[in-house]
């Protein structure tokens, strides 16, 4: 199955996530339950968090070359925004 590409991310309070998919679809994603694994702790510094960034054929996002988050990751556990 295809999942929907990232068009643009947003950081948003509590390091939540507020992705855009190219379906025009929008979720919320909490980012908070990935601090219990030691390669996702810099994004607790919200400076850091603030950075994130799509990749240039939207299938993730990514903070630097070592953190970054699939399109299907995004879209399987991220919450739809109802319009």
């Amino acid at each position: 199955m295809n999942y929907p590409k990232v068009r643009n991310v947003k950081a948003v309070d509590n390091h939540t996530l507020l992705v855009e998919f190219d379906n025009a679809e929008k979720r919320l994603y909490d980012a908070t339950p990935l601090f219990e694994r030691e390669s996702f702790l810099p994004l607790r510094n919200w400076a850091f968090f603030k950075n994130v960034q799509v990749d240039t054929f939207g299938y993730a996002i990514f903070w630097n070359d070592e953190i970054d988050l699939s399109e299907y990751e995004l879209w399987k556990n991220g919450k739809l925004i109802k319009n």
